[in-house]
C-alpha cells in the first residue's frame, strides 16, 4: 500500500480510482465493511483502490480543545489500513485552503480534476465542503452529472445491536473497557512511536520506564494499563501510564511504559503498546512516596492480569 502526502502527488496510475472518504480512527468493523465494499468494486472495475484522509482531522483543526481523542495515532492508521488489500492512502493535510473549499470546488477540483474517481463509497452520514454544506445527496447529484457513482454503504451493527463506529469505540476506551473496544475494532488496542528520553523519574523511583511521546495528538486512552510492548519483533509485559502526570506537575501527554524484567536500551526504537487491561484512571499523589506505593500496586495487578491469562 502507497501513502501519498497531497493532492499533487497523484500521479496518472492512481486515478479512475474507486475511493472512500473519512477519518477511520480505529479502523473498526464499520470501516472493515466500507473497504471490503471498496476491494470488491476496485476489482470489478480494474481500478485502484484508494483511501483519502486528512491530518489532522477536520475536528481537531477547528476545535482542538474540544476534539475528541484519538483512537490511534496516524502510524497506528496507516499500519491497520495496510492489511486492507488498499493501493494507496491520499493523505490529504486539513489546512485554511482546503477548509475554504465549498461544496462543489471539492468535488470539481479533488474528486474530478485530482483524482478522475470512478466510484465513491461513503458513509450515509458523511459530510464536507465549507461549513460542511455538502452530503450524500449532493454527491450522488454530482456524480451523475460528471459520470462517476456514488455509494453508501449500511451500517454495521454489533452483537448488542449497536452502530459499530469510532465514538463507540472511545466511549467505551473512556470508561476502561478495553475488551468492549477490540471486538468493535477487530483487532488490539494499540498505540506505537519511537521511545524518546524523559526525565527519568521512574528509574529513581524504581520503575524505569520506555517513554513514547504523543506529539500533542489527543489520546481517547487515558489511565493506567497492562500492556504488551512490541520492539523489534519480541513482546515483552509491562504496566503502562497513559497522561499528563499530574503528581509531577506535567502539562504534555506521554505514554510511559515499564516492562517487567528488562535492564535493555529501548531508546529511538519504535515500539508498538498493546493495551491488554485497563488498571485505574490517572490521579496526583499526594508525594512522591505514595506514587511509588501506587505503582508497584498497579505492577503487581498487571502481572496477576498476565499470570491469569
Amino acid at each position: 500500500m502507497e501513502l501519498i502526502r497531497g493532492i499533487h502527488n497523484i500521479r496518472s496510475k492512481h486515478k479512475e480510482c474507486v475511493l472512500t472518504i473519512g477519518n477511520f480512527d480505529g479502523v473498526h468493523l464499520g470501516h472493515g465493511a466500507i473497504l471490503a465494499r471498496v476491494r470488491s468494486l476496485a476489482e470489478q472495475y480494474d481500478s485502484p483502490a484508494g483511501i483519502m484522509i486528512f491530518e489532522p482531522q477536520p475536528r481537531e483543526f477547528f476545535a482542538p480543545e474540544t476534539s475528541p481523542g484519538r483512537i490511534g495515532r496516524l502510524r497506528d492508521k496507516i499500519h491497520l489500513l495496510e492489511g486492507q488489500g488498499i493501493d494507496y492512502v491520499l493523505c490529504m493535510p486539513f489546512n485554511p485552503k482546503l477548509q475554504q473549499l465549498d461544496a462543489r470546488a471539492f468535488c470539481q477540483q479533488v474528486l474530478l480534476d485530482g483524482l478522475t474517481v470512478r466510484h465513491l463509497v461513503v458513509g450515509d452520514d458523511f459530510r464536507f465542503g465549507c461549513d460542511r454544506q455538502g452530503d450524500f445527496d449532493y454527491l450522488q447529484a454530482f456524480g451523475e452529472l460528471n459520470g462517476f457513482d456514488v455509494e453508501n454503504t449500511p451500517s454495521v451493527l454489533n452483537l448488542l445491536g449497536e452502530r459499530v463506529s469510532s465514538t463507540l469505540v472511545r466511549k467505551a476506551l473512556e470508561r476502561g473497557d478495553i475488551l468492549s473496544a477490540q471486538e468493535n475494532m477487530g483487532h488490539p488496542v494499540t498505540l506505537s512511536g519511537r521511545v524518546i528520553y524523559g526525565q527519568q523519574l521512574g528509574r529513581t523511583l524504581g520503575f524505569p520506564t520506555a517513554n513514547i511521546h504523543l506529539k500533542g495528538v489527543k489520546s481517547a486512552l487515558s489511565g493506567v494499563y497492562a500492556v504488551t510492548l512490541n520492539v523489534d519483533g519480541i513482546s515483552r509485559n509491562g504496566v503502562a501510564n497513559i497522561g499528563v502526570r499530574p503528581t509531577v506537575q506535567g502539562k504534555t501527554p506521554i505514554l510511559e511504559v515499564h516492562v517487567f524484567d528488562f535492564n535493555g536500551d529501548l531508546y529511538d526504537k519504535y515500539a508498538q503498546v498493546t493495551f491488554c487491561h485497563f488498571i485505574r484512571a490517572e490521579r496526583k499523589m499526594a508525594s512522591l512516596d505514595a506514587l511509588e506505593k501506587q505503582i508497584q500496586c498497579d505492577k503487581e495487578e498487571a502481572i496477576c492480569f498476565f499470570n491469569n491469562q
